[in-house]
Parts: structure tokens; C-alpha cells; sequence
């Protein structure tokens, strides 16, 4: 009834159904009332009556519903017992759930025990710090706990929308009629299928890493400095930031990367590692193109992901921290050609560099009279710099462009000069 679609309907309990089935009643069809719906059309999946076959449905494949309902039946079924692990998975999952529910409440107890021996020592400052503490405790319990609790009202919801499509389809093919069956197959399946590709979590969403330090500083309280904190750092991937030259740009078949830097969920660092990091760079253009990148655990919060692309292009490079995204992924990554490495000499004109012989020429164009086909720049009374004699350039660390530069602010220091 929430449907805009189906909101006029009118709408009956399964069970209140039994008396007006259609079951063994002959259905007709709506384009000839007078003609009984005994055919099913194959390529419009849709049953038809004689009438539509010769009308409408001409020249489309055809057969009884009689003979068509065990294969779309088998396809049903095999939907259900598909559906019916997930839901043995979903259950298994809420168990676990109610397991880390307790077992997070049975840390914080443990965890509250240790504040309150430490805190006993002292006056009233350490007491009002242990109150302070045994607050932040209790929102670290209540933030826990209803980020399960959260997680549970999910799945279960989950599950009841499964086992509601489960029961439905039972129902259906144990008590539906073949026509039944193919009339509501598409809608049936339809529903299946979308709870089959739902997304879920098989792991509760947090654990109990809940400790306590009594040696870690707890600044002042009642003007006297003390000690006794909760160490609760858990990564935080949506905090978690990339750094690096090898982030948006590389060379084809030159080794490169960038580092993954991991925060908390206030921001800081984290200062020790072992996360599960996994990092995926796919080429946008070819499927079957990959890059396998290796990612280096630094012990203190960092990892060097490195990676050596083979083939130039465009690439997706996704960074998951705890299978999540971190800051800034998904990001593309520009693969170019191959670095080229320069085939001349960087000289100051053509006459030096070949001894002077006449023949010898340079990318930058320039000649000099008298037959020298190559350039003489650089020298006193002659205008031009060093530059490169394969492409031109005239800076000396750079990539080969191979042809001579048409830029005519290059090409003016290129000028034939008299001698």
C-alpha cells in the first residue's frame, strides 16, 4: 500500500485465500476473453491464448504451459536454496553478534575493575578522574553497543525480508497452480535475486580492544597531575590519508608508489600497524589489464604501497583499510609511455660536438654559412645555449621528445648565425 502503483489495490491475507483460489478454474486472456490461457510465449515470457499465437505473438516461439512450467520451476527453485544459505549465514552472524555483545560488556566490567583499584589510592582528584574515566568507559560501551545493535536490527531485518521471500515462494510452488507460477515467476524472482546481491557484513561491526593504562599521562584533575587512561585507537579509513608522487601520475615499467597514512577515529595517528591494507589498480580501458601492488607494513602507522605498471593508460586505484575506502579512494592514476631517454648529445653547436665536419646536423635546425649543415650557437658572438641534438631541448635533465620542438619561443635561439 506504500506503492503509489499498488495503493488502490486491494490487498488479502495468503490465508484468507484458500477459498477464492484459481487453482483447476481456466484463466482467459485479457485480449480474448473467450479464449483460455493454455500457451506461454517464450520469447515475450508472458502465457498467451490461441488467438495472441496467430495475433500479436506471431512467429514467437511457443509450447504449453504444461511443458514450460519444470524448467522455470527448477529456476525458482534453485533461487530459493540459494537464499535459504543465506539465511543459515545471516543466523550464524547474529549469534556472533550476541557473542561479542557480551563479550564486550564482560571487558568493560574487567576494565572498570582495573580503573577503580587504581583510582582507590588517591583522593578526591583521582577520584573525580576515576568518575570521568568510568563516564568515557560507558559512552565507549553505549557506542559500541548500539553500533551492534544497529548492525543486528539490519541483518534481522535482513533476514525477515528473506525468510518472508522464502516462505512466499514455498507457498507458491507447493500450492500455486503452473499458471500461478508463471504468472508471478518475473516478480518472485525478481525478489529473490535483489535479497541473493544485498550487501552485509559477516563480522560484528566492532570488538572489545577496550584496555586501560595506568601509566599513560591523564593531564590534571583538582590542580594534581594523574595518570590512567583508556586506550581505545581503532583505525579509521574514512581519516586514513594517501601521500606521494605515485599517487595520480607514473612511468610505464618504472617502479613507483605512494604511502597510506593511518589515523584514528579522532584523527591521530596510530603509531603501530598491522591493519589489514588491501589496494587494487585496474586499468579503465582494458578489463583484463591489472597491476599487482605491494603493500609494506613500516610498523608505526604507515605503509608503502609500491606497484611497477606495464601498461600505459588510465587506471582506478581503490585503498581499502578493514574493507573500507580510505580518504581519496576511489582516485585515478595516469600511466605514461615509457621514459626516453636522449639518443644525441648535449652540445653547444653541431661544429664542437662532430669536430667540425660539414655533414653533421642538429634537431635544432640552426646552420651555419660555408656548407655546415649543423648548428655553431653558444659560442662568443653567436646567440643560442647548450641543448640536446636529438630533439632539441635545452634542458639537459629531461625525456627525449624525439622530433625537433615547433615552439617558436625555442626555435628563435635557433637562428642561423654568420660568422
Amino acid at each position: 500500500r506504500r506503492q503509489k502503483k499498488t495503493a488502490s489495490h486491494a490487498v488479502v491475507e495468503l490465508e484468507n485465500t484458500k477459498d477464492c483460489s484459481q487453482a483447476g478454474k481456466p484463466l482467459f486472456c485479457p485480449s480474448h476473453p473467450t479464449e483460455e490461457l493454455r500457451l506461454f510465449c517464450e520469447q515475450c515470457d508472458q502465457p498467451v491464448c490461441r488467438d495472441c499465437i496467430v495475433d500479436r505473438h506471431r512467429q514467437h516461439p511457443y509450447d504449453f504451459t504444461s511443458n514450460v512450467i519444470h524448467r522455470h520451476g527448477d529456476a525458482l527453485r534453485e533461487l530459493l536454496k540459494s537464499t535459504q544459505q543465506h539465511m543459515d549465514t545471516l543466523e550464524d552472524v547474529l549469534g556472533q553478534i550476541d557473542d561479542m555483545g557480551g563479550a564486550v560488556r564482560s571487558r568493560v566490567e574487567a576494565v572498570a575493575t582495573e580503573i577503580c583499584l587504581f583510582a582507590s589510592g588517591y583522593v578526591k582528584a583521582v577520584e573525580e578522574h576515576r568518575d570521568q574515566l568510568l563516564k568515557q568507559l560507558e559512552d565507549l560501551k553505549v557506542q559500541k553497543e548500539n553500533l551492534l545493535h544497529l548492525q543486528k536490527a539490519q541483518l534481522q531485518q535482513l533476514l525477515l525480508d528473506m525468510r518472508t521471500g522464502v516462505e512466499f515462494t514455498e507457498r507458491l510452488l507447493t500450492s500455486g497452480s503452473d499458471l500461478e507460477i508463471l504468472i508471478t515467476k518475473g516478480v518472485v524472482a525478481s525478489r529473490l535475486a535483489k535479497l541473493n546481491s544485498a550487501a552485509y557484513n559477516t563480522h560484528p561491526n566492532v570488538d572489545d580492544g577496550i584496555q586501560f593504562s595506568p601509566q599513560e599521562r591523564a593531564g590534571q584533575c583538582c590542580g594534581y597531575e594523574v595518570f590512567g587512561a583508556i586506550l581505545n585507537k581503532v583505525v579509521d579509513p574514512a581519516r586514513c590519508t594517501l601521500h606521494g608522487e605515485g599517487l595520480h601520475s607514473a612511468r610505464q615499467n618504472q617502479l613507483t608508489g605512494f604511502t597510506l597514512l593511518c589515523n584514528d577515529t579522532t584523527g591521530e595517528r596510530m603509531g603501530r600497524g598491522g591493519e589489514a591494507v588491501r589496494v587494487t589498480i585496474t586499468h579503465k580501458d582494458k578489463r583484463d589489464c591489472a597491476v599487482k601492488p605491494t603493500a609494506c607494513d613500516n610498523g608505526d602507522g604507515t605503509y608503502h604501497i609500491s606497484y611497477n605498471p606495464e601498461e600505459p593508460g588510465l587506471y582506478a586505484v581503490c585503498v581499502y583499510v578493514k574493507g573500507q575506502h580510505v580518504q581519496g579512494s576511489p582516485f585515478t592514476l595516469m600511466v605514461k609511455n615509457k621514459f626516453r631517454e636522449h639518443q644525441g648529445v648535449f652540445h653547444c653547436c653541431t661544429f664542437c660536438s662532430s669536430g667540425g665536419q660539414k655533414a653533421a646536423r642538429c634537431a635544432c635546425g640552426g646552420t651555419m654559412p660555408g656548407g655546415y649543415q649543423g648548428c655553431g650557437h653558444g659560442h662568443k658572438g653567436h646567440p643560442g645555449c647548450p641543448h640536446w641534438s636529438c630533439c632539441g631541448q635545452v634542458k639537459e635533465s629531461s625525456e627525449c621528445l624525439g622530433v625537433p620542438p615547433s615552439d617558436t619561443s625555442q626555435r628563435s635561439l635557433l637562428r642561423t648565425v654568420a660568422l
